[in-house]
């Protein structure tokens, strides 16, 4: 095993993917500099024709993508912020999404749809935006959201290989996180979540960035409670076997998710554990998620996104 950061492990990842394959690369807005070294230093090894940049045009971004996919080739189509993905709405939702299925499964569209999410940068409101309940929301889009360096890049060698769309979030605030990936070449399958901290008492669900948040908190409060924290890595396909079986074991659940909190990621995962393990719960549900508000700026920001005392008074309101 070895230490790295967050960003290193996504960049290994396009590097070998790359070096594996020759129909795979990168494109984007300004991928050539390396903006967030997700593609730092590749244009030097592979040059302009695998590292493109593009126009500040997401619908070039991503109409390019679905014609190169379509020809064959694995391209990762780098967006910069997921909360202009909506620019290119149509390639994404009518095209990307659905061209498989119209044609009659006969056309694989092996692409990687990839950008980061999140707030806590005081970057504003169309920068910030955690879009994932939008994707997971339409059939025929896959969905990526990594928590540490680890699950970035062995989710994100089994995204560029996958054979269908993959939409692949990552969170600003996790770029220079630091831990342990192995020397050795890896892969993560799809919905298979991950116990990142085992506990008796209450299951707390988190995504993304949540998941060190959820982690921090389970730390602070392990004198008081055992917290058990599931990962789902990826919300499409989502592993709610892992979640149910968790929730059984505990009888109690938090829902921590950045997304908003109404018709958002915790409300889905909620409904499913409603139906799945109802008999099991011992107290009502709890989510903790953004508010139903536009991100706002600057310090306004930490009354509109989740922090860990919401965490904490959650976890404590499902216990008492």
């Amino acid at each position: 095993m070895k230490q790295t950061i967050f960003m290193m492990a996504i960049n290994e990842a396009l590097d070998e993917e790359m070096e594996r394959d020759e129909k795979v690369f990168i494109i984007g807005e300004d991928v050539q500099s390396g903006v967030f070294g997700a593609s730092r230093g590749l244009i030097a090894k592979y040059g302009p024709e695998r590292v493109m940049d593009t126009p500040l045009s997401e619908t070039v971004v991503a109409g390019a993508a679905l014609g190169a996919a379509t020809a064959g080739y694995r391209p990762v189509a780098d967006f910069m912020f997921a909360d202009f993905m909506f620019v290119a709405a149509n390639e994404i939702v009518n095209n990307i999404a659905n061209w498989h299925f119209i044609h009659g499964s006969k056309v694989n569209l092996p692409l990687v749809l990839f950008a980061n999410i999140g707030g806590y940068a005081r970057l504003g409101p169309e920068h910030s935006q955690c879009p994932e309940s939008f994707i997971m929301h339409k059939p025929g889009l896959k969905l990526v959201v990594p928590s540490d360096p680890y699950s970035a890049k062995g989710l994100l060698k089994t995204a560029i290989r996958d054979d269908n769309p993959v939409v692949f979030f990552y969170h600003k605030r996790l770029l220079g996180l630091q831990g342990e990936i192995p020397e050795e070449e890896y892969t993560i399958p799809f919905g298979v979540a991950d116990i990142k901290r085992k506990g008796t008492d209450v299951t707390v669900v988190a995504t993304s960035y949540m998941v060190q948040l959820a982690l921090q908190v389970a730390e602070e409060m392990k004198d008081k409670v055992s917290i058990e924290v599931v990962d789902p890595r990826t919300l499409e396909p989502l592993d709610i076997d892992t979640i149910v079986e968790s929730v059984r074991k505990t009888g109690r659940v938090v829902i921590v998710d950045e997304d908003t909190r109404r018709c958002g990621v915790g409300a889905e995962i909620g409904m499913q554990i409603m139906e799945n393990a109802f008999d099991s719960l011992d107290a009502p549900i709890k989510r903790v998620a953004a508010a139903n508000f536009p991100i706002p700026g600057a310090y306004m920001e930490q009354y509109v996104l989740p922090q860990t005392k919401d965490i904490v008074a959650a976890i404590e309101a499902v216990i008492a």
